[in-house]
């Protein structure tokens, strides 16, 4: 009879471990899957490169020879996204606002306002990487801008200044 209620003691405490260890396995699967914040009309948002919103570095693939004109592709694993502000934020950075009706926001290397975007982002907090066929410089500075879309009189643009870093060129001589 002992050795009967002392398995169905065990038997017990084994279940209810199992299942509090279940349960706290589900909230800490439930807790790490956050739902991304989409963009909204009405939102002051910063632009960030490579997780940086001041002093982003862009790291571009330059090989052999390369002059003040040559140009590059991004090399992998950079990304671009977008934050939404809550708060203060550095003086130097640039904030943008959504406006009126923008959903999302177009990324645009170069001269924000006339660059064609090269890539599209709808939620705060995703990184989007930056596409690899995109010719950039192989050094020096740039700004890439985040462009509210669809995009109305209220709408602002961030941008992040960037200095492009070359991998793999030697300099023309």
């Amino acid at each position: 009879m002992r050795s009967t209620h002392h398995r169905l003691r065990n038997s017990g405490i084994v279940a209810a471990v199992a299942l509090l260890g279940g349960a706290i396995g589900t909230s800490s699967a439930a807790a790490a899957q956050v739902d991304p914040l989409p963009i909204r009309p009405h939102q002051t948002f910063v632009g960030q490169v490579n997780g940086a919103t001041i002093g982003a570095v862009i790291q571009v693939g330059c090989f052999g020879p390369v002059s003040g004109t040559s140009t590059g592709h991004p090399m992998a694993g950079q990304s671009v996204s977008v934050q939404l502000v809550s708060g203060s934020t550095p003086a130097q950075a640039r904030v943008g606002y959504t406006g009126e009706s923008a959903d999302h926001v177009l990324v645009a290397f170069g001269n924000p306002t006339s660059a064609a975007p090269a890539t599209e982002i709808k939620a705060y907090g995703v990184k989007v990487a930056i596409p690899q066929d995109l010719n950039l410089p192989c050094y020096g500075t740039g700004t890439v801008g985040f462009v509210p879309a669809p995009t109305s009189a209220t709408a602002q643009p961030a941008t992040v200044d960037v200095t492009y870093v070359s991998v793999g060129a030697t300099p023309a001589g």
